[in-house]
């Protein structure tokens, strides 16, 4: 071998070795993207992308052997998203999973070809993600967290958990299509079960607090919480509220009832996060995001604290509670 050919292949195997010792995907590895619209290591996301990874490695892609997994934890705030968002297109990865419709939009503006998954969203449609659920068209799919039908079965929840409830406070963001399409269906259900509702904004904890401090000064009031990011970012304050102030409440995911709120009825989110790890599987063995429908879930859960009940001088009847899927004492 020529001295010439010999340091050209030398200089290109410590290239190769170097890319490796950095962590950077080498031949066969593939790099899957996360991003995250929480704080780094947040405890309620751990099950999820647990999940995620789990279902994974039964589909055969081990973390550092085939695949190294990026995880971008990029707090709700958005000029924070769309840098992290920047940054992980930048790394150019087969496939990226984002939660949620805060992630998916700032990523659609950095790459209209990176394949990306979303385990979590709520009107994909709407917020114009994709052209339609079964045919979404571009490089994003995934799977919804419910049917605006199903927004009516929280104020059903909430007069069956506490008969007493004449008005709901009904928490919503109002800057997605979600949650004035979710208050839209709550609006049109309460008169037949005699609520009156009142719709709350999420610009900031202290206009919840406000808002929400007023509203409990009358009598027979109760809480909706629906599904959105805000509603994530202030759940503590949000379930701090509703025991200061004595009001029942319902939410739309069960982190919320560990955490002491009242009951919840939604789908079971590690449930999406494994049925995405399948699609991005799919994707990285060739299949296109948009050939996947978004589905939505085919399974609710009802979800109650005991103590919180206890709390608030609710009587839970034993039929109910046999019903439900998880009590927690």
């Amino acid at each position: 071998m020529r001295r010439r050919e010999f340091i050209t292949l030398l200089g290109g195997a410590v290239t190769a070795w170097s890319a490796r010792a950095r962590g950077q995907p080498g031949v066969g590895m593939r790099l899957i993207g996360v991003l995250l619209p929480i704080a780094k290591d947040d405890p309620e996301y751990q099950p999820w992308l647990t999940a995620f990874r789990q279902t994974l490695q039964e589909l055969g892609w081990v973390d550092g052997r085939n695949m190294r997994m990026d995880i971008h934890w990029a707090t709700a705030n958005h000029a924070e998203i769309r840098k992290h968002a920047a940054e992980l297109v930048a790394l150019a990865p087969d496939v990226i999973l984002a939660h949620g419709a805060s992630t998916v939009g700032p990523l659609l503006q950095a790459t209209r070809t990176v394949p990306i998954v979303f385990p979590i969203t709520g009107d994909p449609v709407g917020a114009g993600f994709v052209d339609s659920l079964a045919r979404p068209g571009g490089n994003v799919t995934g799977f919804m967290t419910f049917e605006y039908s199903m927004s009516g079965k929280w104020v059903e929840l909430l007069k069956q958990i506490a008969p007493g409830v004449a008005r709901a406070a009904v928490i919503r963001d109002a800057g997605s299509p979600t949650g004035m399409a979710s208050f839209g269906v709550i609006q049109a259900m309460a008169p037949s079960l005699k609520v009156e509702v009142t719709p709350v904004n999420m610009p900031n904890a202290g206009e919840i607090e406000r808002v929400v401090t007023a509203f409990a000064q009358s009598p027979n009031g109760g809480l909706i919480v629906t599904a959105s990011g805000p509603a994530f970012v202030n759940r503590d304050l949000i379930i701090a509220l509703a025991a200061r102030h004595k009001l029942p409440a319902v939410y739309f995911e069960r982190s919320f009832v560990a955490a002491g709120g009242l009951v919840s009825y939604g789908p079971d989110f590690s449930a999406l996060y494994r049925k995405a790890a399948g699609y991005v599987d799919r994707i990285l063995k060739g299949e296109k995001p948009a050939d996947l429908p978004v589905q939505a879930p085919t399974k609710y859960e009802t979800v109650i604290n005991l103590k919180t009940a206890k709390a608030l001088g609710l009587t839970v009847p034993q039929a109910w509670l046999a019903a439900t899927d998880e009590v927690i004492e």
